[in-house]
Protein backbone atom coordinates (compact mmCIF):
# COMPACT_ATOMS: atom_id res chain seq x y z
CA UNK A 1 0.00 0.00 0.00
CA UNK A 2 2.78 2.80 0.91
CA UNK A 3 5.14 1.48 -2.11
CA UNK A 4 1.83 2.51 -4.24
CA UNK A 5 2.24 6.66 -3.28
CA UNK A 6 6.10 6.46 -2.82
CA UNK A 7 6.98 6.62 0.35
CA UNK A 8 8.63 5.24 3.16
CA UNK A 9 7.34 1.94 3.81
CA UNK A 10 8.51 1.28 7.79
CA UNK A 11 7.07 4.80 8.85
CA UNK A 12 4.00 5.40 6.68
CA UNK A 13 4.75 9.05 7.48
CA UNK A 14 4.21 9.68 3.79
CA UNK A 15 0.98 7.94 3.66
CA UNK A 16 -0.90 9.74 6.81
CA UNK A 17 0.66 12.80 5.21
CA UNK A 18 -1.02 12.54 1.96
CA UNK A 19 -3.96 11.50 3.59
CA UNK A 20 -4.21 14.48 5.21
CA UNK A 21 -3.37 16.71 1.88
CA UNK A 22 -6.25 14.95 0.45
CA UNK A 23 -8.48 15.43 3.30
CA UNK A 24 -7.27 19.26 3.37
CA UNK A 25 -8.30 19.23 -0.58
CA UNK A 26 -11.82 17.79 0.05
CA UNK A 27 -12.27 20.46 2.47
CA UNK A 28 -10.96 23.47 0.60
CA UNK A 29 -10.63 22.85 -2.71
CA UNK A 30 -13.42 23.45 -5.85
CA UNK A 31 -15.86 25.06 -3.96
CA UNK A 32 -17.06 27.35 -7.25
CA UNK A 33 -20.73 27.29 -7.42
CA UNK A 34 -22.67 29.65 -5.22
CA UNK A 35 -25.71 29.71 -3.76
CA UNK A 36 -27.35 33.12 -1.98
CA UNK A 37 -29.05 32.43 1.49
CA UNK A 38 -31.01 35.06 3.33
CA UNK A 39 -29.11 33.85 6.78
CA UNK A 40 -25.90 32.99 5.94
CA UNK A 41 -24.72 34.81 2.73
CA UNK A 42 -22.78 32.93 -0.06
CA UNK A 43 -22.86 29.35 0.45
CA UNK A 44 -20.57 27.37 -1.70
CA UNK A 45 -20.78 23.81 -3.35
CA UNK A 46 -18.89 21.96 -5.42
CA UNK A 47 -20.61 21.25 -8.92
CA UNK A 48 -20.82 17.60 -8.44
CA UNK A 49 -22.40 18.55 -4.91
CA UNK A 50 -24.60 21.44 -6.08
CA UNK A 51 -26.04 18.52 -9.08
CA UNK A 52 -27.82 17.09 -5.27
CA UNK A 53 -29.50 19.68 -4.88
CA UNK A 54 -31.37 19.34 -8.18
CA UNK A 55 -32.47 15.86 -7.69
CA UNK A 56 -36.08 15.07 -7.51
CA UNK A 57 -35.55 14.24 -3.62
CA UNK A 58 -33.81 17.44 -2.93
CA UNK A 59 -36.12 19.24 -4.65
CA UNK A 60 -39.01 18.13 -2.69
CA UNK A 61 -38.04 19.66 0.33
CA UNK A 62 -38.05 23.33 -0.85
CA UNK A 63 -41.94 22.30 -1.68
CA UNK A 64 -41.87 21.44 2.29
CA UNK A 65 -42.27 24.30 5.03
CA UNK A 66 -39.69 24.01 7.90
CA UNK A 67 -42.44 24.93 10.43
CA UNK A 68 -45.40 23.87 8.84
CA UNK A 69 -48.56 25.90 10.20
CA UNK A 70 -46.18 28.43 12.12
CA UNK A 71 -46.82 31.10 9.29
CA UNK A 72 -50.40 31.11 10.77
CA UNK A 73 -48.89 32.64 13.63
CA UNK A 74 -45.66 34.41 12.04
CA UNK A 75 -46.65 35.03 8.64
CA UNK A 76 -42.58 35.38 7.44
CA UNK A 77 -42.05 31.48 8.56
CA UNK A 78 -42.31 30.39 4.94
CA UNK A 79 -38.77 28.57 4.68
CA UNK A 80 -38.14 25.35 3.59
CA UNK A 81 -36.59 22.61 4.32
CA UNK A 82 -34.28 23.09 1.51
CA UNK A 83 -33.39 26.05 2.76
CA UNK A 84 -32.48 24.82 6.25
CA UNK A 85 -30.55 21.58 4.71
CA UNK A 86 -28.06 24.22 2.81
CA UNK A 87 -27.48 26.19 6.02
CA UNK A 88 -26.61 22.62 7.97
CA UNK A 89 -24.09 21.84 4.67
CA UNK A 90 -22.61 25.42 5.55
CA UNK A 91 -22.42 25.15 9.06
CA UNK A 92 -20.76 21.51 8.75
CA UNK A 93 -18.27 22.58 6.18
CA UNK A 94 -17.36 25.44 8.92
CA UNK A 95 -17.22 23.31 12.08
CA UNK A 96 -15.09 20.37 10.24
CA UNK A 97 -12.59 23.01 8.82
CA UNK A 98 -12.21 24.39 12.10
CA UNK A 99 -11.84 21.28 13.64
CA UNK A 100 -9.47 20.07 11.09
CA UNK A 101 -7.08 23.11 12.30
CA UNK A 102 -6.98 21.75 15.68
CA UNK A 103 -6.27 18.05 15.32
CA UNK A 104 -8.94 15.96 13.21
CA UNK A 105 -6.97 15.97 10.12
CA UNK A 106 -5.65 13.41 12.05
CA UNK A 107 -7.96 10.72 11.44
CA UNK A 108 -10.31 12.06 8.86
CA UNK A 109 -10.07 10.87 5.05
CA UNK A 110 -10.98 12.69 1.84
CA UNK A 111 -14.05 10.33 1.05
CA UNK A 112 -14.96 11.19 4.95
CA UNK A 113 -15.31 14.31 4.17
CA UNK A 114 -16.79 14.15 1.21
CA UNK A 115 -19.44 11.80 2.85
CA UNK A 116 -20.10 14.30 6.24
CA UNK A 117 -20.34 17.15 3.68
CA UNK A 118 -23.48 14.79 1.57
CA UNK A 119 -25.04 13.55 4.59
CA UNK A 120 -25.02 17.25 5.91
CA UNK A 121 -26.94 18.73 2.77
CA UNK A 122 -29.22 15.50 2.60
CA UNK A 123 -30.31 14.39 5.98
CA UNK A 124 -33.74 15.71 5.55
CA UNK A 125 -34.39 14.29 2.43
CA UNK A 126 -36.53 11.83 3.92
CA UNK A 127 -38.17 14.21 6.09
CA UNK A 128 -42.09 14.14 6.29
CA UNK A 129 -44.41 17.07 5.49
CA UNK A 130 -45.73 19.22 7.18
CA UNK A 131 -43.42 19.64 10.13
CA UNK A 132 -43.75 17.15 12.62
CA UNK A 133 -47.51 16.12 11.75
CA UNK A 134 -46.92 12.44 10.65
CA UNK A 135 -44.42 12.18 13.74
CA UNK A 136 -46.10 10.18 15.95
CA UNK A 137 -48.03 7.59 13.81
CA UNK A 138 -46.65 4.28 12.90
CA UNK A 139 -44.08 5.26 10.39
CA UNK A 140 -40.64 4.64 9.84
CA UNK A 141 -38.13 7.24 11.04
CA UNK A 142 -37.34 10.14 8.63
CA UNK A 143 -33.73 9.58 9.39
CA UNK A 144 -33.94 5.81 8.00
CA UNK A 145 -36.43 6.90 5.32
CA UNK A 146 -33.27 9.60 4.39
CA UNK A 147 -30.46 6.40 4.48
CA UNK A 148 -32.57 4.76 2.26
CA UNK A 149 -33.22 7.53 -0.41
CA UNK A 150 -28.91 7.87 -0.14
CA UNK A 151 -28.21 4.35 -1.04
CA UNK A 152 -30.98 4.41 -4.04
CA UNK A 153 -30.92 5.70 -7.36
CA UNK A 154 -30.47 8.46 -8.15
CA UNK A 155 -28.85 10.02 -5.41
CA UNK A 156 -26.59 6.94 -5.04
CA UNK A 157 -24.80 7.86 -8.28
CA UNK A 158 -24.99 11.63 -7.59
CA UNK A 159 -23.39 11.15 -4.10
CA UNK A 160 -20.29 8.73 -5.55
CA UNK A 161 -19.39 11.58 -8.31
CA UNK A 162 -19.03 13.66 -5.23
CA UNK A 163 -16.14 11.43 -4.13
CA UNK A 164 -17.92 10.15 -0.99
CA UNK A 165 -18.95 7.14 -0.35
CA UNK A 166 -23.07 6.71 -0.52
CA UNK A 167 -22.99 3.79 1.88
CA UNK A 168 -20.99 6.01 4.63
CA UNK A 169 -23.00 9.17 3.89
CA UNK A 170 -26.50 7.59 4.88
CA UNK A 171 -24.74 5.55 7.76
CA UNK A 172 -23.79 9.33 8.98
CA UNK A 173 -27.63 9.88 8.68
CA UNK A 174 -29.19 6.65 10.11
CA UNK A 175 -27.34 5.07 13.13
CA UNK A 176 -29.25 2.04 12.81
CA UNK A 177 -27.18 1.22 9.57
CA UNK A 178 -24.13 -0.88 11.01
CA UNK A 179 -20.62 0.66 11.05
CA UNK A 180 -18.16 -1.69 11.02
CA UNK A 181 -16.04 -0.60 13.98
CA UNK A 182 -15.43 3.02 12.13
CA UNK A 183 -13.70 5.37 13.91
CA UNK A 184 -14.41 8.45 11.07
CA UNK A 185 -17.92 7.42 11.24
CA UNK A 186 -18.58 7.94 14.68
CA UNK A 187 -16.86 10.98 14.99
CA UNK A 188 -19.04 12.36 12.23
CA UNK A 189 -22.19 10.84 13.60
CA UNK A 190 -21.36 12.91 16.58
CA UNK A 191 -21.04 16.38 14.61
CA UNK A 192 -24.09 16.01 12.96
CA UNK A 193 -26.06 15.05 15.85
CA UNK A 194 -24.68 16.74 19.67
CA UNK A 195 -25.10 19.45 22.17
CA UNK A 196 -23.96 21.78 19.49
CA UNK A 197 -24.71 20.58 16.02
CA UNK A 198 -24.76 22.26 12.92
CA UNK A 199 -28.71 21.15 12.47
CA UNK A 200 -29.50 23.10 16.10
CA UNK A 201 -27.07 25.85 15.29
CA UNK A 202 -29.07 26.74 11.73
CA UNK A 203 -32.84 25.84 12.62
CA UNK A 204 -32.81 27.72 15.75
CA UNK A 205 -31.04 31.03 14.17
CA UNK A 206 -32.86 30.33 10.82
CA UNK A 207 -36.22 29.76 12.71
CA UNK A 208 -36.15 33.07 14.86
CA UNK A 209 -35.18 35.33 11.63
CA UNK A 210 -37.62 34.24 9.81
CA UNK A 211 -40.76 34.26 12.84
CA UNK A 212 -39.25 37.71 13.86
CA UNK A 213 -38.20 36.68 17.49
CA UNK A 214 -34.96 37.18 18.90
CA UNK A 215 -34.80 34.35 20.88
CA UNK A 216 -33.14 32.06 18.83
CA UNK A 217 -29.85 33.48 17.47
CA UNK A 218 -26.91 31.92 17.86
CA UNK A 219 -23.31 33.13 18.23
CA UNK A 220 -21.59 30.64 15.76
CA UNK A 221 -18.57 32.43 15.36
CA UNK A 222 -17.74 32.25 18.85
CA UNK A 223 -18.93 28.76 19.46
CA UNK A 224 -16.87 27.49 16.53
CA UNK A 225 -13.63 28.92 17.92
CA UNK A 226 -14.47 27.30 21.19
CA UNK A 227 -14.59 23.88 19.47
CA UNK A 228 -11.99 20.77 19.80
CA UNK A 229 -11.80 17.60 18.16
CA UNK A 230 -11.95 14.58 19.68
CA UNK A 231 -12.33 11.29 17.98
CA UNK A 232 -14.83 9.10 20.02
CA UNK A 233 -17.30 12.35 21.69
CA UNK A 234 -16.98 14.24 18.32
CA UNK A 235 -16.22 18.23 20.01
CA UNK A 236 -15.50 19.26 23.18
CA UNK A 237 -15.25 22.84 24.46
CA UNK A 238 -13.60 24.67 26.88
CA UNK A 239 -15.16 26.74 29.91
CA UNK A 240 -15.45 29.72 28.02
CA UNK A 241 -18.06 28.41 25.29
CA UNK A 242 -20.08 26.99 28.53
CA UNK A 243 -22.61 30.48 28.10
CA UNK A 244 -22.98 29.01 24.57
CA UNK A 245 -24.46 26.02 25.43
CA UNK A 246 -26.27 27.41 28.15
CA UNK A 247 -27.58 29.87 25.42
CA UNK A 248 -28.52 27.77 23.50
CA UNK A 249 -30.73 25.32 25.54
CA UNK A 250 -32.63 28.50 26.78
CA UNK A 251 -32.81 29.44 23.08
CA UNK A 252 -34.41 26.12 21.97
CA UNK A 253 -37.08 26.33 25.58
CA UNK A 254 -38.01 29.87 24.24
CA UNK A 255 -38.66 28.74 20.65
CA UNK A 256 -40.41 25.50 21.75
CA UNK A 257 -42.66 27.75 23.79
CA UNK A 258 -43.24 30.53 21.98
CA UNK A 259 -42.81 29.12 18.49
CA UNK A 260 -42.92 25.33 18.04
CA UNK A 261 -45.46 24.68 20.06
CA UNK A 262 -47.49 27.33 20.14
CA UNK A 263 -51.45 26.88 20.81
CA UNK A 264 -51.81 27.50 16.81
CA UNK A 265 -49.23 25.27 15.55
CA UNK A 266 -50.74 22.36 17.83
CA UNK A 267 -54.13 22.38 16.77
CA UNK A 268 -53.03 22.51 13.01
CA UNK A 269 -50.79 19.45 13.33
CA UNK A 270 -53.10 17.72 16.03
CA UNK A 271 -55.81 17.70 13.40
CA UNK A 272 -54.10 16.49 10.62
CA UNK A 273 -52.62 13.80 12.65
CA UNK A 274 -56.25 12.85 13.79
CA UNK A 275 -57.01 12.55 9.95
CA UNK A 276 -54.46 10.64 8.99
CA UNK A 277 -54.40 8.08 11.94
CA UNK A 278 -58.22 7.20 11.45
CA UNK A 279 -56.90 7.00 7.27
CA UNK A 280 -54.45 4.61 8.39
CA UNK A 281 -57.05 2.45 10.87
CA UNK A 282 -59.43 2.24 8.43
CA UNK A 283 -56.97 1.17 5.39
CA UNK A 284 -57.83 4.50 3.37
CA UNK A 285 -54.28 5.94 3.58
CA UNK A 286 -51.38 3.26 3.74
CA UNK A 287 -48.09 3.67 5.16
CA UNK A 288 -46.09 4.01 1.86
CA UNK A 289 -48.21 7.11 0.23
CA UNK A 290 -47.03 8.91 3.08
CA UNK A 291 -43.33 8.55 2.41
CA UNK A 292 -42.43 11.10 -0.07
CA UNK A 293 -45.06 13.64 0.30
CA UNK A 294 -44.43 17.42 -0.36
CA UNK A 295 -46.65 19.43 1.35
CA UNK A 296 -49.50 19.95 -1.43
CA UNK A 297 -49.12 16.37 -1.84
CA UNK A 298 -50.35 15.89 1.56
CA UNK A 299 -53.39 18.11 1.58
CA UNK A 300 -54.61 16.79 -2.32
CA UNK A 301 -54.58 13.08 -0.47
CA UNK A 302 -56.76 14.19 2.70
CA UNK A 303 -58.80 16.35 0.14
CA UNK A 304 -60.26 12.92 -1.45
CA UNK A 305 -62.62 13.09 1.65
CA UNK A 306 -62.48 9.66 1.57
CA UNK A 307 -63.41 9.30 5.26
CA UNK A 308 -65.69 12.35 6.61
CA UNK A 309 -63.08 13.05 9.18
CA UNK A 310 -60.59 13.99 6.31
CA UNK A 311 -62.54 17.01 6.46
CA UNK A 312 -59.97 18.77 9.27
CA UNK A 313 -57.56 18.89 7.08
CA UNK A 314 -59.78 21.31 4.70
CA UNK A 315 -60.62 23.52 7.98
CA UNK A 316 -56.48 23.50 8.61
CA UNK A 317 -55.82 24.91 5.05
CA UNK A 318 -58.93 27.06 5.40
CA UNK A 319 -57.50 28.59 9.34
CA UNK A 320 -60.84 27.09 10.92
CA UNK A 321 -58.54 25.54 13.54
CA UNK A 322 -60.15 23.75 16.87
CA UNK A 323 -59.55 25.98 20.11
CA UNK A 324 -57.70 24.83 22.92
CA UNK A 325 -61.00 24.96 25.52
CA UNK A 326 -58.65 23.03 28.63
CA UNK A 327 -55.17 23.45 29.38
CA UNK A 328 -53.59 21.36 32.28
CA UNK A 329 -50.13 20.23 33.28
CA UNK A 330 -48.63 17.19 31.74
CA UNK A 331 -48.69 14.58 34.69
CA UNK A 332 -45.91 11.81 33.92
CA UNK A 333 -48.13 9.09 36.54
CA UNK A 334 -51.47 10.01 35.38
CA UNK A 335 -51.25 10.86 31.89
CA UNK A 336 -48.46 8.98 30.24
CA UNK A 337 -51.11 6.39 28.92
CA UNK A 338 -51.88 9.32 26.54
CA UNK A 339 -48.49 9.32 24.71
CA UNK A 340 -49.85 5.94 23.24
CA UNK A 341 -51.63 7.41 20.03
CA UNK A 342 -53.88 4.73 19.60
CA UNK A 343 -54.97 5.04 23.11
CA UNK A 344 -55.19 8.40 23.04
CA UNK A 345 -57.66 8.12 20.21
CA UNK A 346 -59.96 5.67 22.68
CA UNK A 347 -60.00 8.46 25.04
CA UNK A 348 -60.51 11.29 22.72
CA UNK A 349 -64.23 8.72 22.00
CA UNK A 350 -64.77 7.70 26.18
CA UNK A 351 -63.91 11.99 26.62
CA UNK A 352 -66.54 13.13 23.87
CA UNK A 353 -69.51 10.64 25.18
CA UNK A 354 -69.17 11.35 28.63
CA UNK A 355 -69.08 15.56 28.10
CA UNK A 356 -72.38 15.00 25.15
CA UNK A 357 -73.63 13.10 28.80
CA UNK A 358 -73.37 15.94 30.81
CA UNK A 359 -73.79 18.78 28.31
CA UNK A 360 -77.08 17.46 27.16
CA UNK A 361 -75.52 17.52 23.44
CA UNK A 362 -73.51 15.95 21.13
CA UNK A 363 -70.33 16.36 20.92
CA UNK A 364 -68.39 14.34 18.29
CA UNK A 365 -65.55 12.35 18.71
CA UNK A 366 -64.16 13.93 15.50
CA UNK A 367 -64.62 17.57 16.73
CA UNK A 368 -62.04 16.68 20.08
CA UNK A 369 -58.44 15.90 20.27
CA UNK A 370 -56.39 15.43 22.97
CA UNK A 371 -53.23 16.56 22.45
CA UNK A 372 -50.19 15.52 24.54
CA UNK A 373 -46.72 17.33 23.98
CA UNK A 374 -43.81 14.19 23.43
CA UNK A 375 -40.73 14.60 25.36
CA UNK A 376 -38.41 16.97 24.49
CA UNK A 377 -34.66 16.75 25.44
CA UNK A 378 -32.18 19.39 26.46
CA UNK A 379 -28.86 17.34 25.67
CA UNK A 380 -25.68 18.11 27.85
CA UNK A 381 -23.01 15.82 27.25
CA UNK A 382 -20.37 18.09 26.63
CA UNK A 383 -17.31 17.46 27.76
CA UNK A 384 -15.58 20.97 29.33
CA UNK A 385 -11.71 20.15 28.44
CA UNK A 386 -9.88 22.61 31.24
CA UNK A 387 -12.72 21.76 34.04
CA UNK A 388 -12.08 17.73 33.08
CA UNK A 389 -16.39 17.32 33.58
CA UNK A 390 -19.32 17.23 31.41
CA UNK A 391 -21.21 20.37 31.20
CA UNK A 392 -24.26 19.30 33.70
CA UNK A 393 -21.84 18.99 36.40
CA UNK A 394 -19.92 22.37 35.27
CA UNK A 395 -22.73 24.54 34.56
CA UNK A 396 -23.99 26.61 37.86
CA UNK A 397 -27.83 27.40 36.27
CA UNK A 398 -28.28 24.78 34.35
CA UNK A 399 -28.75 21.74 36.12
CA UNK A 400 -31.24 18.09 35.77
CA UNK A 401 -33.74 20.08 37.80
CA UNK A 402 -33.71 23.18 35.94
CA UNK A 403 -33.99 21.30 32.90
CA UNK A 404 -36.68 19.33 33.89
CA UNK A 405 -38.60 22.34 34.71
CA UNK A 406 -38.33 23.80 31.34
CA UNK A 407 -39.71 20.05 29.79
CA UNK A 408 -42.63 20.25 33.01
CA UNK A 409 -43.36 23.62 31.85
CA UNK A 410 -43.52 23.39 27.91
CA UNK A 411 -45.26 20.08 28.44
CA UNK A 412 -49.12 20.95 28.62
CA UNK A 413 -52.15 18.54 28.07
CA UNK A 414 -54.65 20.43 25.82
CA UNK A 415 -58.25 19.72 24.81
CA UNK A 416 -59.00 21.27 21.48
CA UNK A 417 -62.75 21.22 20.28
CA UNK A 418 -64.33 22.69 17.38
CA UNK A 419 -65.48 26.42 18.12
CA UNK A 420 -69.05 25.28 18.38
CA UNK A 421 -68.39 22.94 21.37
CA UNK A 422 -65.86 25.95 23.21
CA UNK A 423 -68.51 26.97 25.40
CA UNK A 424 -70.19 23.28 26.77
CA UNK A 425 -66.69 21.82 26.68
CA UNK A 426 -65.28 25.00 29.60
CA UNK A 427 -68.40 24.76 31.35
CA UNK A 428 -68.13 21.25 32.28
CA UNK A 429 -64.29 21.11 32.35
CA UNK A 430 -64.42 18.99 35.62
CA UNK A 431 -65.71 16.17 33.26
CA UNK A 432 -62.05 16.43 31.51
CA UNK A 433 -59.75 16.92 34.66
CA UNK A 434 -61.37 13.81 36.43
CA UNK A 435 -61.44 11.59 33.33
CA UNK A 436 -59.62 8.31 34.02
CA UNK A 437 -56.51 8.60 31.81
Amino acid sequence: MYEDVGIDSESGEGYYMSMRNDAWAALREHFSEPVRDALWGHIYLTPDMAALTTSPAFMRLTRIMQLGPAYGVYPGATHTRAVHSLGVYYLSRRLLLSLAERGAIAWISAQGVRSFLCASLLHDVGHFPYTHSLKELPLRSHESLTGDLIREEPLRSLVANTGADPYFTAAIVDSNLPDAGNGELRFYRKLLSGVLDPDKLDYLTRDARYCGVPYGVQDVDFILSRFQPHLERGVDIDSRGIPCVESLLFSKYLMYRTVYWHRFVRSATAMIKKALLEGLREGSVSKEKLYGLDDSGLFELLSEEVLPIFSLARKVRNGQLYTAAVEFPFDKDRHSPLLDIENRFRHEEALAAELSLAAGRRIPAAELIIDVPEPVSFETDLYITDESCYFGDSSGIFKAEVLNSFEKSLRIVRIFVDSAHEYHVKLYREVVTKLKF
